[in-house]
């Protein structure tokens, strides 16, 4: 029998002008990560938040922080980010000239290590350095903004990464466009963790928000 779905809050669609505020309304207990975005300007178009910021959610949040670098040549920051908190650090492949050593070292490190896939990039990418990662996240908009569409194509990018995974104990996360309405489907096509931000982030309640998204791949 499959694991419930596990849900990461994306802070990028909280209000970073009352962020203390924010997190102190997600449940620990419902909140299986927070989903931070780091983004340089470069490799998405979009500059969002660094160590500091990251470091002061840790501070402030007992939930582990899912850092998701939307950045150009990350190996150049493991050790801040793993200073400022990070305990699942997930790098886009597209971004790595040497992508199996930089996994290796985010793990030697001390964190859990995941690689992004953007929408137009095969699964098949990843193929040869499954045995380096904990974490396979794709992405199910075009990164850089909150908000998008969940494109329908992705739902069988997420099965044909599901049956390459095979028996490695990797986590297959999906991020982008995630709602009520459609995490039933992506859960089914194999996904274990689902990040939303507007879904949860729009609702009077947030711990309902995700009381509401897991429900929904049980009902």
């Amino acid at each position: 029998m499959r694991k419930p779905v596990q849900i990461a809050p994306s802070l990028l669609s909280a209000d970073f002008g009352n962020l203390e505020a924010e997190l102190a309304q997600l449940d620990p207990q419902l909140a299986d990560y927070l989903h931070i975005d780091v983004m340089d300007g470069n490799f998405v178009p979009n500059l969002t938040i660094g160590p500091l910021v990251i470091d002061a959610i840790h501070q402030r949040s007992n939930i582990p922080l899912d850092v998701h670098l939307m950045i150009e040549k990350p190996e150049r920051y493991l050790k801040d980010f793993k200073a400022s908190g990070a305990q699942l650090l997930t790098v886009h492949q597209e971004a790595c000239r040497h992508l199996q050593a930089c996994l290796r070292d985010i793990r030697a490190l001390g964190m859990k290590a995941g690689a992004s896939l953007n929408p137009s990039t095969p699964v098949e990418m990843l193929s040869q350095v499954l045995p380096d990662l904990d974490l396979i996240l794709l992405m199910t908009v075009n990164p850089g903004f909150g908000g998008q569409e969940f494109i329908p194509q992705m739902t069988d990018k997420i099965r044909a990464c599901k049956k390459m995974i095979g028996s490695y104990p990797i986590e297959l996360s999906v991020d982008g466009g995630i709602k009520r309405s459609n995490i039933r489907e992506v859960y089914e096509a194999g996904a274990d963790l689902c990040v939303s931000g507007s879904e949860i982030f729009s609702q009077p309640s947030y711990n309902e928000a995700i009381r509401q998204l897991k429900a929904a791949c049980q009902s």
